[in-house]
């Protein structure tokens, strides 16, 4: 990727929230997006929803629809949630040393097969860097890039990872074309897609505006690049860091939900174990997805992969060390957590994946979102 395609000048910087309109005119048009994209999709859905009730039948493609129909709408939603979550001002921030090249990998493989699914080719070319960032924040960012991107990349997506001279700063750029390549004229005029300030783009705009990144989008005949840089980056001319600067911010609250967005699956064969569970976790602002059985659970997984898969010890088996066995190969350390059927106890996993958190039946009230937690953050 050439670099250069994204700098100061060349592209359009991305104006703080708060900064670019009036408090009241920028929520009331937030909240008109958040709507929109809410009501369109459960509009198309409910449509299908009548013309199953009239004939009594439905193809798989048109389940297939009105599944990406909700889903799309319960994605709009959790990233209303999100959003409100920066709007409180309680969001506390732990800052580490990372890898920045590291973390992105991590992601896209995580993402590997949704990529694939959707016929995605990805072409990363990424220096190493070490940055400063708080890590559940960098790794919600990662993906919300990539969710935007594929929501609009028509058949490659670009990552690439720099480091500029002069400040010593990592830049990421994430590029690609949102118009088919027959389509694509050096003369026409370098109008943007109308979606591309989607709620995704405006939780990327608030993400990186809260982690103090400057963000910059590039609009050029067809092909979008978005570049973020990180102000904190590790280089040899750096000065010590002292542990206030490495986890500062007020003491946690509830409110901070530091792994909001992240997809969570539930597989129980009853279901009041599946709501239960469901409700158990449903405070976390986590996306959580019910099946039924392993079999549904590995249908569930070729799409793609969750953060975390949450099973009643009932559903062990071959099928399922089967199923963790595949996972672990492409994702070795995505948590499962094991429900047994008796005891008020619970623990922890180990470390590489050799075995599973487990949580007693009598403590999934009280153990599990803090057992998922401790789960979901060593996977990052």
């Amino acid at each position: 990727m050439d670099m250069s395609d994204i700098k100061p000048g060349a592209s359009t910087p991305m104006p703080a929230p708060q900064e670019d309109k009036s408090g009241g005119e920028r929520w009331h048009e937030l909240v008109g997006a958040i709507g929109a994209e809410i009501a369109m999709p459960l509009t198309t859905a409910l449509e299908r929803v009548h013309a199953l009730t009239s004939s009594g039948q439905i193809d798989r493609a048109g389940l297939r629809a009105l599944r990406e129909e909700v889903e799309s709408a319960r994605r709009a939603g959790m990233i209303a949630q999100q959003l409100a979550r920066f709007a409180s001002g309680r969001l506390r921030q732990s800052h580490e040393r990372l890898s920045l090249a590291e973390t992105l990998k991590t992601v896209l493989n995580h993402r590997r097969r949704e990529i694939e699914a959707r016929g995605i080719h990805l072409e990363p070319q990424l220096k190493p860097a070490e940055v400063i960032v708080d890590a559940s924040l960098l790794f919600s960012l990662l993906n919300t890039v990539l969710d935007w991107a594929l929501s609009h990349a028509r058949s490659q997506i670009e990552f690439g990872i720099d480091l500029k001279t002069w400040p010593a700063h990592a830049h990421l750029v994430c590029s690609f074309a949102h118009r088919p390549a027959d389509e694509l004229d050096e003369g026409a005029a370098a109008e943007p897609a109308p979606d591309l300030d989607s709620l995704t783009w405006r939780l990327i705009e608030q993400t990186a505006w809260a982690m103090g990144l400057p963000l910059a989008r590039a609009v050029d005949a067809g092909h979008i690049t978005l570049g973020l840089e990180f102000p904190r980056t590790v280089h040899d001319d750096m000065e010590g860091l002292s542990t206030i600067e490495l986890d500062e911010g007020p003491a946690a609250s509830v409110n901070s939900k530091p792994l909001a967005g992240s997809q969570v699956l539930v597989v129980a064969s009853r279901r009041e174990m599946r709501v239960r569970l469901r409700d158990a976790i449903r405070h976390m602002g986590l996306i959580v997805d019910l099946v039924a059985s392993v079999e549904e659970a590995a249908d569930f997984c070729r799409e793609g992969l969750p953060h975390a898969i949450v099973v009643e010890s009932i559903l062990r088996g071959e099928r399922l060390k089967a199923l963790r066995a595949e996972i672990g190969t492409e994702v070795p350390e995505l948590p499962f957590i094991e429900i047994t059927e008796e005891g008020g106890g619970f623990e922890m996993s180990g470390f590489g994946g050799t075995s599973m958190a487990r949580v007693g039946r009598d403590a999934i009230e009280s153990a599990l979102p803090s057992v998922l937690m401790f789960e979901l953050s060593k996977a990052l």
